[in-house]
């Protein structure tokens, strides 16, 4: 019945959820005024920067939903005490609002009595936890409706997208029932918490996998293995300047692998190209890509079908297993960075004498077997296992708006 909903700025909502701005929430003290980190001549240096201290968030810092606590940088505690915004704790839902716009976490247990946010995070503490979820919270930061609200807000005069503090102050808030904000988290979180844990069975087995590589060819390598280029064992297709094979039509066409995809994958922002082209540059699921050009790397692709863009090779053979030419591509990957780097030109890369020059132990073939009944049955778990997280990722994304919207509902 049209009784139980009703029409919102946000769309159509269920009757008994509410629509607050972040203002209006802090007034009636559910939310903490939210801040960010501190501006002018007290931002910490680069020559501030410490190995150890306490951890100086970033917006590059907060990724697929966490805060790397680990890679960020870190300023001593003395000079944190002086500064006069910014402290984030345990439970504080973060949110990039400068330069990269609408990256979430929530600030899990530390190690130190706080975090520091820069000028580019926000952080939004729920002070009533009896009116707001900040697992909820952080969700609904993740839901498209909002990311195209906090997009809606930026600074249009600036050359770098932003959302300062005053602005954030007038986003509104979806609020649903108490019960029903935790019901919707736990379903989403549920989701997230078996992504995260098949990402860690994965991590085991890579782990596995090199340990086992590095015994083999680095530690136990025989004196009678044949030494050969890594050109010699693979084969390295380029691929296509994919702005030259448009698509033909709605329905021949297939997204574009390009470096952007190859990190964070296929999304509504990626391009397409014709399908109808050599069947070699069409790249599946369990393909090995190798980004030779800007930001290097070697990854078993775990998306759907797409096309090779230039600046990445599909790595195949049809003499040698494929765990085999992905570990000595890996093998050699700091090496080809190193390379890369060097090269005084706007863009590193590699060349293809650089794979020339890159030597590969060969064993014999019956002892190539032997190490295939182990490496195989390995990458063949790791490459299930991304398959699972994919289809669990899509079902959480789908579901997401859903939730959002009240278009589904669950029980609590």
């Amino acid at each position: 019945m049209m009784s139980e909903w009703q029409e919102t700025e946000l769309g159509i909502l269920p009757a008994n959820w509410l629509i607050q701005k972040v203002d209006e929430l802090v007034n009636h003290k559910i939310l903490a005024k939210p801040l960010d980190g501190n501006h002018g001549e007290i931002h910490p240096k680069g020559n501030d920067f410490k190995n150890f201290g306490i951890p100086f968030v970033m917006a590059s810092d907060v990724v697929n939903g966490k805060v790397d606590l680990i890679h960020c940088k870190f300023i001593s505690e003395e000079q944190a005490k002086t500064l006069n915004k910014g402290f984030s704790v345990t439970g504080d839902v973060l949110l990039t609002h400068k330069a990269t716009l609408g990256r979430t976490a929530i600030v899990g247990k530390l190690q130190t009595p706080y975090i520091m946010l820069t000028p580019q995070v926000t952080y939004y503490r729920v002070v009533n936890e009896q009116k707001l979820n900040n697992r909820y919270l952080k969700y609904y930061f993740d839901s498209p409706s909002f990311q195209d609200t906090l997009a809606n807000h930026g600074d249009s005069g600036s050359t770098r997208a932003y959302v300062g503090i005053t602005a954030q102050r007038d986003l509104p808030i979806c609020i649903p029932p108490i019960n029903e904000q935790k019901a919707i988290a736990n379903t989403l979180s549920s989701l997230d918490d078996k992504i995260d844990l098949l990402h860690r069975q994965n991590k085991t087995l890579e782990a596995m996998a090199e340990t086992l590589f590095r015994q083999w060819f680095i530690e136990e390598a025989s004196e009678d293995w044949e030494e050969t280029p890594l050109s010699q064992i693979a084969n390295f297709l380029n691929g296509l300047a994919c702005q030259k094979h448009p698509p033909k039509n709605a329905i021949d066409k297939l997204p574009v692998l390009k470096i952007k995809e190859l990190n964070s994958g296929i999304s509504e922002s990626s391009d397409w190209a014709t399908s109808e082209i050599k069947p070699e540059y069409i790249i599946e699921n369990g393909d090995v890509i190798f980004a030779w050009s800007a930001s290097l790397m070697v990854k078993v692709w775990n998306g759907e079908k797409c096309i090779l863009n230039q600046h990445l090779f599909k790595v195949t053979s049809t003499e040698y297993p494929k765990w085999f030419y992905l570990m000595w591509c890996k093998h050699h990957l700091d090496e080809f960075i190193s390379i890369s780097s060097s090269h005084a030109t706007t863009m590193g890369h590699i060349k293809r004498s650089d794979l020339d020059a890159a030597m590969v132990l060969v064993p014999s073939d019956d002892e190539l077997t032997i190490m295939s009944e182990k490496m195989t049955p390995i990458l063949n778990k790791q490459i299930g296992i991304a398959k699972q997280i994919k289809t669990l990722e899509k079902l959480r994304d789908n579901l997401l708006p859903k939730l959002m919207s009240g278009e589904v509902r669950v029980r609590f």
